[in-house]
């Protein structure tokens, strides 16, 4: 299963030319890991936040632009001890071309400790519902 959400794109959101700034595409993949976690259960509550970014990328496979409704799919690939990934798939909506992949590596964290900890086995079963092979 693909867990999607939907992104429109504000004009502060581009560049002279016209196109989605690449940084844009990491505030909207910023949106879909938050979204994705939410709907596993999660709150976005810094107080009681266990995971913590330790790696993203975005590879641009084409132009975006002002105005656009993207669809972001955002699935799971692998799923480790202490750390999952998360693969981002970033669409037009009305012709569901691609324009960018994304990926993140998402570590459970205890911030108390400032240290990495093992994923519960709640929290991978969890993740094992959004699992798809790459």
């Amino acid at each position: 299963m693909k867990h999607e959400i939907r992104v429109h794109v504000r004009f502060g959101e581009t560049d002279a030319l016209g196109h989605i700034n690449n940084t844009s595409y990491f505030i909207y993949l910023e949106e879909a890991r938050i979204r994705f976690i939410e709907a596993l259960g999660y709150k976005m509550d810094t107080g009681n936040w266990n995971f913590i970014l330790a790696s993203t990328k975005c590879d641009f496979i084409s132009q975006g632009y002002f105005d656009q409704s993207l669809l972001i799919k955002t699935y799971v690939s692998k799923i480790g001890n202490k750390s999952f990934q998360l693969e981002h798939d970033i669409f037009c909506s009305k012709t569901n071309h691609l324009l960018a992949k994304g990926n993140a590596i998402m570590v459970y964290f205890d911030f108390d400790k400032q240290e990495s900890e093992l994923l519960p086995d709640l929290i991978k079963e969890e993740l094992k519902g959004f699992f798809v092979q790459c």
